[in-house]
């Protein structure tokens, strides 16, 4: 047992330590925030869409759309325009607030949440036209071509202003906390207008930003009169870093790399999917919306509650079937089944906590590799073109299967990988879990305990 102890002092030391930090950070916990926030928009959103794609899998349902649905299908895919469409001023206003209430109740300083939510919409606004040098004077870019359709320096696509869209979700980010940082400086430094107690408060509030509003404006203007002159502009600085880790991310390697992050927090007691899901949300989500445009990545939407853990982090809803009615130990068969429904919803705090899996040595290594394997299967499953990739968001508790129906917009053979996945993942655990269990039936027994 002391190797695994060493083990374990290892996560806590070199993991737990690093990663329970980064969490801590107000900026982190702000884009986490944005990302819950976005999630009841992009599964409205996205169910139209799948309304729209049905008949794209399921042939037979053309000629009953075609005299139904696809009738008023520009009416409700408005609905879907104005969520996946704009998804960066989700996360750009939410983090504004998030980000500027964090500061308030943390440093007691006298900001307001909707002004640091308004700033950062002022401030990603400001930087959505595109600009170029021409003839020694700054103008906005005019383009219409088969490719590409820029009016008065706006970029129009078919959801929208295309970088109100998920390509513009990392400047979003950017200029949002640039935003709020300027108006935390300003309250700090009491560069505000104050104004009489009797004033009303929404009158007192909007001169209190007055002041941060301009030096908000003259930050952003100078950031973008620079990159301008030097032939470029924020979109496209802060698209080459990101569209890196993107690649990285959205990679087998990076997938392995992103469950087993993950799994290594919760063994050491950490909810590991808040922590990791704040970093990579922007990048499903992105994903995402490529996928609605043709493309066939992997890693998108709810990828992971679809295919790689089923019944909760670590995949566990065969190890929780396996524990409700064939588990020997009474300990286990009666948690199995108070974890049973749960499960099925893909929740599974029950387990991770009272089977436990946190520091359970025995049950360590399946809690990593059974993601890591279903995740491979579902992933080579998309990336070899075998099944449909995840156009649509489901509700993360959607049940085995269901959700990689309805993410991949209807592909039945979706399902039959989901349900694969999650045996493989069960395969992964039962030797695993059937020596726990005949250790849990001696120590009923008056055996030595296991842990």
């Amino acid at each position: 047992m002391s190797s695994e102890n060493k083990v374990f002092a290892f996560l806590e030391k070199y993991l737990m330590g690093p990663m329970g930090k980064v969490a801590s950070y107000r900026f982190v916990r702000a884009v986490m925030a944005a990302g819950m926030a976005s999630i009841p928009f992009t599964i409205v959103g996205s169910l139209f869409l799948v309304l729209n794609v049905l008949p794209l899998t399921m042939t037979f349902l053309e000629g009953i759309w075609d005299n139904s649905f696809y009738r008023i299908s520009d009416l409700y895919m408005v609905a879907n325009k104005a969520t996946m469409g704009i998804l960066a001023l989700y996360f750009n206003l939410v983090i504004g607030y998030e980000y500027t209430k964090l500061y308030a109740e943390e440093e007691g300083l006298n900001l307001n949440p909707l002004n640091g939510a308004l700033l950062s919409m002022f401030a990603f606004f400001m930087t959505l036209p595109q600009l170029v040098i021409d003839g020694g004077k700054i103008s906005v870019v005019q383009q219409i071509d088969d490719s590409t359709t820029i009016i008065s320096g706006w970029e129009v696509a078919d959801s929208g202003l295309s970088r109100l869209g998920t390509t513009g979700i990392f400047a979003a980010i950017l200029v949002a906390v640039i935003a709020v940082q300027i108006y935390r400086l300003c309250v700090k430094r009491n560069w505000v207008i104050k104004m009489p107690e009797a004033v009303p408060e929404g009158v007192s509030r909007s001169f209190t930003a007055l002041i941060p509003a301009f030096i908000v404006a003259f930050v952003i203007l100078f950031i973008n009169g620079i990159l301008v002159a030097i032939g470029t502009d924020l979109f496209k600085v802060v698209a080459v870093p990101f569209s890196f880790v993107t690649n990285i991310a959205s990679s087998w390697f990076g997938l392995m790399v992103i469950y087993f992050l993950i799994h290594a927090l919760w063994i050491v007691g950490i909810h590991g999917a808040n922590i990791i899901t704040a970093f990579i949300t922007p990048i499903i989500l992105a994903n995402m919306e490529a996928n609605m445009n043709g493309a066939n990545i992997p890693f998108a939407g709810e990828f992971g509650n679809s295919f790689v853990i089923m019944g909760g982090s670590g995949a566990t809803l065969g190890l929780v079937l396996f524990l409700a009615f064939l588990a020997n130990s009474k300990q286990l068969k009666i948690l199995g089944r108070a974890s049973l429904a749960p499960g099925i919803f893909n929740i599974n705090e029950p387990i991770i906590f009272g089977l436990p899996i946190v520091y359970n040595p025995y049950l360590a290594i399946p809690f990593f590799l059974a993601p890591m394997a279903s995740a491979t299967v579902a992933y080579w499953a998309i990336k070899l073109q075998i099944i449909s990739p995840i156009i649509a968001q489901v509700p993360w508790p959607t049940p085995i299967g269901i959700g990689a129906f309805i993410g991949t917009g209807g592909d039945f053979l979706a399902v039959i990988v989901s349900i694969l996945c999650g045996v493989i993942a069960f395969l992964i655990y039962l030797p695993f879990i059937k020596l726990y269990d005949n250790k849990l039936v001696e120590q009923e027994k008056g055996g030595e305990s296991v842990l």
